[in-house]
């Protein structure tokens, strides 16, 4: 048996993996195990095998930088062209370079050795082979983007170079309440509110039912999620079983869903019959489903019309901890909403963001007391200009003033 027939056998006997999941994995056997080790017999595939698989992916990476590094240049060439000819030359000549593509980053790198070691694992338990090889093979450790704030300094450099410092940024409070007051009369404003406060996944925001919400007790069961599968969308649990759980709400987050639910009730009774009852709170105008990536597109453009710093969807999970965080809230009552497995996971994210904020806050507070004569700054202060630290007892989270620029709020 080959690696490529073994591999087959082993996606097929996985009956109780997500829709997900398994797209994932096969994916990892098509796109990358499959080409370079699959015609491999199971039981002679080596370590060296595996390297050399991963030295392959990493001369790819590089080849596909230059090519699409050749095909931006040419793109931007192309706008100082002048004549029709020229022109017309130049776009053929575009046509005929290989068009733009992602480099399998280290993420993904981990994941199909994640996903190779796992096949060899069963393989192993049904006594075909006696080794795993995916077990010793080393690879670079993938690095975790890290959580920043959207501060002065950092705009001002967004503004200037047009890249945003951390894949995963997160506003300040003052920037939230900028985008709420935008997004006021939106007829999803309910579900931003919701993933700002409560910080549900995307999918669980989509998901969520009529039925999982209790009025009187101020509570939302979490329970179901919209999943996209390529360009499908479909039904499934919450993405790990601490997923599953019930997050209580605000008087200003019920205050939404009841708003939304009533403007729900004058969309259904004017599409009448054509109206398609999912039982979901948040859905397209004739009640069908919102399509994840189109509410994400949505998301960023009413960012944009607001005129504020990106961020992604995504993002306001990380917003929603903070803010939770800011205003005092144990940590195991954040990691519960969020529907974190474990605290130090809670922890880990947002610790950093946590103090920064808070930083900015005591910063702020001090601020708001004229002075006619300002003291010296100490020598520490005048020797690190740049990083201003307040004392630790400033930093404190647990401190309700931190969370005062969301007074009102929820």
């Amino acid at each position: 048996m080959t690696v490529s027939e073994w591999l087959d056998t082993w996606l097929k006997g996985k009956k109780a993996l997500r829709a997900t999941g398994a797209a994932r994995y096969e994916v990892d056997i098509r796109c990358h195990l499959r080409p370079h080790i699959g015609q491999i017999r199971l039981d002679r595939l080596r370590v060296d095998h595996l390297d050399a698989m991963f030295e392959d992916i990493a001369s790819t990476n590089v080849e596909i930088l230059e090519q699409n590094y050749q095909r931006r240049q040419a793109l931007e060439d192309l706008r100082s062209i002048r004549g029709r000819a020229a022109r017309r030359a130049a776009r053929a000549a575009i046509a005929a370079m290989p068009p733009f593509r992602r480099v399998t980053g280290l993420a993904t790198q981990h994941h199909i050795k994640a996903t190779l070691r796992a096949a060899l694992n069963t393989a192993i338990a049904l006594q075909l082979i006696t080794f795993n090889p995916a077990a010793y093979v080393e690879l670079e450790t993938a690095p975790k983007p890290t959580a920043l704030v959207w501060t002065a300094a950092r705009i001002a450099e967004w503004k200037q170079t047009g890249k945003k410092p951390s894949p995963v940024m997160v506003w300040t409070p003052t920037q939230t309440g900028l985008f709420l007051d935008h997004v006021t009369e939106h007829r999803l404003y309910a579900l931003w509110h919701l993933y700002c406060f409560r910080g549900p996944r995307r999918g669980e925001g989509l998901g969520i039912r009529w039925m999982d919400f209790a009025r009187d007790a101020h509570s939302l069961a979490v329970e179901t999620q919209l999943v996209q599968l390529g360009w499908d969308v479909l039904e499934g649990e919450p993405k790990t079983a601490s997923g599953v759980r019930l997050v209580a709400l605000d008087l200003d987050t019920t205050d939404a869903l009841l708003r939304h639910e009533a403007l729900q009730k004058a969309e259904r009774l004017r599409f009448g019959s054509g109206w398609v009852d999912t039982g979901r709170i948040f859905v397209e105008e004739d009640g069908t489903w919102l399509h994840p990536a189109k509410v994400s597109s949505l998301f960023a453009r009413l960012v944009k019309e607001a005129n504020l710093p990106p961020v992604r969807l995504h993002d306001l999970r990380h917003l929603a901890a903070t803010l939770a965080l800011l205003a005092g809230v144990n940590i195991r009552v954040v990691s519960e909403m969020l529907g974190h497995s474990d605290t130090s996971i809670t922890h880990d994210i947002y610790q950093s963001v946590l103090e920064e904020i808070a930083r900015e806050a005591a910063e702020a507070v001090v601020k708001l007391v004229p002075r006619k004569l300002v003291a010296p700054r100490s020598r520490a202060a005048e020797a690190s200009p740049e990083d201003p630290r307040p004392p630790a007892s400033a930093m404190d989270a647990s401190k309700p003033l931190a969370a005062q620029p969301l007074a009102g709020r929820g």
